[in-house]
């Protein structure tokens, strides 16, 4: 009798449990979903506001008000977003407007190519021949491309849509991060808290090791990316090299993504060539050529400084994770791949720390 009644006492607990498990499990599900839009948005406001902090706090001890330095940066780095988009937008409504009104009228002209196309490796004469087809009648060369053209212009537009759509975004983080930055205090004892619920005594230390982690691929794949592309646009001006800003943001995001430059910077050089060359073309290949190469040696300078990790795991984490989630996954994913060779480290250490202490009592 006693036994019946324990059984129906672990069955009616069993039922308790599995019903509140499943309305816990209904409201996060729901939770998420309502969040789902936003997730982006905050997660990037996070980043930012990891990233940036201690910039934040060097500049406040220079200049005192804490408040005024946040929106100061704030105001800084949405001028930066907002007006290169609007400037690049426009002028690329403006040429794809260009280029249907060329294949519909034929009312732009082309200068003739000079006998130097002609010695370009491989590609010389017929590139000469399509140039020399072109300045004579545009409109009648790109007649037989006139699908491939409409398709490629549609495709620009859709682009530029969601390039503008993902810089509005940044803004809107920009400015969460902002907010984030102002009740720092909170924010961090709430992640150390949380931090703490999850992972018991090495919470805080965790906690720590993840914001380390942000501000070393904040510093090691977009610091890189920036300085390339800010030391590709200065060779590219003063080659005088056409759209040099959009070739130089072509440079930083193929840096980001972890491609070589020199898929940007060959074309740029052999173009420089076939306009002339002598020692200004042969010093400005040469400087392209540092530049292209110059984030295998800043990489490892500015990737995993003051983090108890190493460089090759913050990276492998951060392009693992871009491929798996885009952009967000550079931080994301060096994030998780951080914590999870620290806990390897720990389990190993703990292996190790045991074995020393069975050998010490065997001597005994």
């Amino acid at each position: 009798m006693n036994q019946l009644r324990d059984r129906e006492e672990i069955v009616k607990i069993a039922i308790e449990i599995a019903v509140k498990l499943g309305v816990l499990a209904i409201i996060l599900y729901f939770s998420y979903l309502i969040v789902k839009p936003f997730l982006g948005i905050i997660l990037w406001a996070a980043i930012i506001a990891v990233a940036i902090a201690p910039l934040v706090e060097s500049l406040a001890k220079r200049f005192g008000s804490r408040k005024m330095v946040i929106w100061s940066i704030t105001g800084i780095v949405i001028a930066a977003l907002l007006l290169p988009t609007y400037m690049l937008s426009d002028s690329m409504i403006h040429s794809t407007q260009k280029l249907v009104s060329v294949m519909h009228e034929g009312d732009f002209t082309i200068p003739p190519p000079t006998e130097k196309v002609k010695a370009w490796p491989l590609i010389g004469e017929k590139s000469y021949a399509l140039w020399q087809s072109a300045s004579e009648n545009l409109r009648q060369t790109l007649a037989p491309f006139d699908d491939q053209i409409k398709r490629a212009a549609g495709s620009l537009v859709s682009a530029l849509g969601s390039g503008i759509g993902t810089i509005l975004m940044f803004v809107a983080s920009m400015i969460i991060a902002a907010f984030m930055l102002l009740g720092s205090e909170g924010a961090v004892r709430f992640y150390k808290d949380v931090s703490r619920r999850l992972m018991g005594e090495r919470g805080e230390e965790w906690a720590n090791l993840s914001a380390l982690t942000v501000r070393s691929v904040a510093t090691g794949v977009i610091g890189v990316a920036v300085i390339q592309a800010f030391l590709a646009l200065i060779g590219l001006v003063a080659m005088g090299v056409p759209f040099a800003p959009v070739i130089a943001i072509a440079i930083m995001f193929l840096t980001i993504i972890q491609l070589p430059a020199l898929i940007i910077i060959a074309p740029v050089i052999a173009y420089v060539f076939s306009q002339g060359s002598g020692t200004a073309e042969m010093v400005f290949t040469v400087y392209m050529l540092i530049v292209g190469a110059s984030d295998g040696i800043l990489k490892p300078m500015l990737m995993g400084r003051g983090v108890d990790i190493p460089m090759l795991v913050i990276l492998i984490g951060a392009i693992g994770g871009m491929m798996l989630m885009g952009m967000i996954g550079l931080f994301v994913g060096a994030v998780i791949f951080a914590l999870a060779y620290k806990l390897f480290d720990l389990w190993v250490s703990e292996a190790k720390i045991e074995a020393e202490a069975d050998d010490l009592s065997s001597e005994k």
